[in-house]
């Protein structure tokens, strides 16, 4: 191939990627939409209500009746549902949780208002809010995409530049480290869009940048450079779109938000939201995920490792003159 057609070829290349990119990060927003979202339901018309919700739109409520307003909140804080809606009074009390998501709050205010026939009067409690600096979410949505392209740049340079294994695990360390002090002193400290404890946030957003980083360090570790770009691309086509971090898992098309949650931009989206908002709740699934791409990183890292021991050539014997 010559350089004219190699420049054509490489052309093309970039526009097929444009495409690729403009449907992994356009298609999951204009499909939002919710998808059997967990509503507690509580009070004398409780059941009313379910089969109502359950009526109106089939597939996108999934109501849970409990017992009183008591175990609606508990299912609101412990992260087992979205909202509540408790009936008794006219119009129903609705109980949301901005923190969860700003988007689904907004939601189920809105359904609630309409189930009433009575929008002014709709009474609505948020038990569990989100930053008062950020009550949108909008800072913590546009937060998620620095912290996986950090992380991939990490794990490209200290693939380039860095070539052996062993380092690269040290280089891994150092930036995870670094980075989730840094990250979490800049959402905290300066922008206000998580509230928590400083030191549990930045071990979360440590794990994440070890996680993606050490992916694609540990990818191109074993199989070359092809694997920096399968899992650049694995976290910033799929990862970052499929992450919910501007909505919620539940108002994604599935199988995409199963998978987007089962890699570290997801995963790391939850896990922030757990220990930010709900002191954990919620936290064990998210963090098992990115334990889990932590270990395999590792493991992919320590492969190279012990390649590296093989091929290291033997010390030369000294040979001894005769006299």
């Amino acid at each position: 191939m010559n350089i004219p057609q190699r420049a054509v070829a490489v052309g093309i290349g970039a526009a097929l990627l444009q495409a690729l990119m403009l449907i992994a990060f356009a298609w999951p927003a204009v499909h939002t939409a919710p998808r059997d979202l967990p509503v507690a339901v509580a009070g004398p018309g409780a059941a009313q209500v379910a089969e109502r919700l359950a009526q109106r739109s089939p597939g996108a409520i999934e109501p849970r009746t409990v017992a009183d307003e008591a175990a609606a909140r508990t299912a609101l804080t412990e992260r087992e549902v979205y909202g509540a809606i408790l009936t008794g009074a006219q119009p129903p009390r609705v109980l949301v949780a901005s923190g969860a998501s700003p988007l689904v709050a907004q939601q189920l205010t809105q359904l609630a208002q309409q189930l009433s026939g009575a929008p002014a009067a709709t009474a609505v409690e948020d038990v569990v809010p989100a930053d008062p600096d950020d009550p949108r979410g909008a800072g913590f949505g546009a937060m998620v995409l620095p912290l996986v392209m950090s992380g991939i740049a990490a794990g490209v340079l200290l693939s380039l530049l860095v070539p052996a294994a062993s380092a690269r695990i040290a280089g891994v360390f150092t930036f995870a480290v670094a980075g989730g002090l840094l990250s979490m002193a800049i959402a905290q400290g300066w922008l206000s869009v998580l509230p928590g404890a400083y030191a549990e946030l930045a071990a979360v957003a440590g794990l994440v940048s070890f996680a993606v980083a050490g992916a694609v360090a540990g990818l191109a570790t074993a199989i070359g450079r092809a694997g920096i770009g399968i899992a650049a691309l694995t976290m910033l086509l799929v990862g970052n779109p499929f992450s919910a971090a501007a909505s919620a898992p539940e108002l994604l098309p599935q199988p995409w938000s199963a998978i987007g949650q089962a890699l570290p931009p997801g995963a790391a989206v939850s896990l922030l939201r757990s220990v930010a908002f709900f002191d954990g709740a919620g936290a064990g699934g998210p963090l098992l995920v990115l334990l889990v791409w932590a270990g395999a990183a590792l493991a992919l890292l320590g492969v190279g490792v012990v390649r590296e021991r093989k091929v290291e050539p033997e010390p030369e014997r000294a040979v001894l003159q005769p006299a």
